[in-house]
């Protein structure tokens, strides 16, 4: 029996949620997997420094690298192939993959987004503009939601979801920082460890 689910890490930036990762896996938050492999398609973020500082191989390929999106896609599924990746974590990965990637990997892609799905997400909808968006609206709670991820902008099923209170006098970054310290950072570690654990059970029983 395999003992551990073989993760791999899409990043592009800062890699605040690969940390939380990584030390959710010390933790024994995640215990049915284990990291194994961050891949960036920018090669100054700093979440390949958090990667290496942990002991996580590392891998840089980027669009402007291979020259299209399909050979950028297919560089990816390489690396994940030659690393035998059983899970795919997206992490603030500012890249959408298509269809034909996604298909590739049916309910063994997951990504964390900063709202309550079905509220503000979809094509567009990243980063500081989620919470712009929110607060526009005048909502009360927001949130995150980690999610399967499919050929739709976030799409996929939800896994796993956690409000957050919005204050008065919230600007979009620091609601941004609350939604991640009180939902992304505790929900997509818990997403990690219920997923690995299932594709363990997967295994098991073929």
């Amino acid at each position: 029996m395999q003992e551990k689910a073989r993760i791999a890490v899409l990043v592009s930036g800062g890699g605040t949620n690969l940390q939380a990762l990584i030390d959710a896996e010390k933790q024994g938050i995640i215990k049915s997997g284990e990291i194994v492999l961050v891949i960036a398609n920018n090669p100054n973020a700093y979440a390949l420094t958090r990667a290496r500082n942990a002991g996580i191989a590392t891998y840089v390929i980027t669009k402007k690298m291979t020259g299209s999106q399909e050979a950028f896609e297919e560089s990816i599924k390489k690396a994940l192939s030659d690393a035998q990746i059983d899970l795919i974590i997206l992490a603030g990965f500012m890249s959408i993959l298509s269809s034909d990637f996604t298909s590739c990997y049916d309910h063994k892609i997951i990504n964390v987004h900063p709202s309550l799905i079905p509220s503000f997400c979809g094509k567009g909808m990243y980063g500081l503009k989620v919470h712009e968006a929110a607060l526009a609206r005048g909502v009360k709670v927001t949130g995150a939601t980690v999610h399967f991820v499919n050929e739709i902008p976030d799409g996929g099923d939800i896994i796993i979801q956690q409000p957050v209170k919005v204050r008065e006098g919230d600007t979009p970054e620091i609601l941004q920082k609350r939604v991640m310290r009180q939902a992304e950072w505790i929900i997509l570690p818990k997403a990690a460890e219920v997923v690995s654990k299932s594709i363990l059970e997967e295994k098991e029983q073929a």
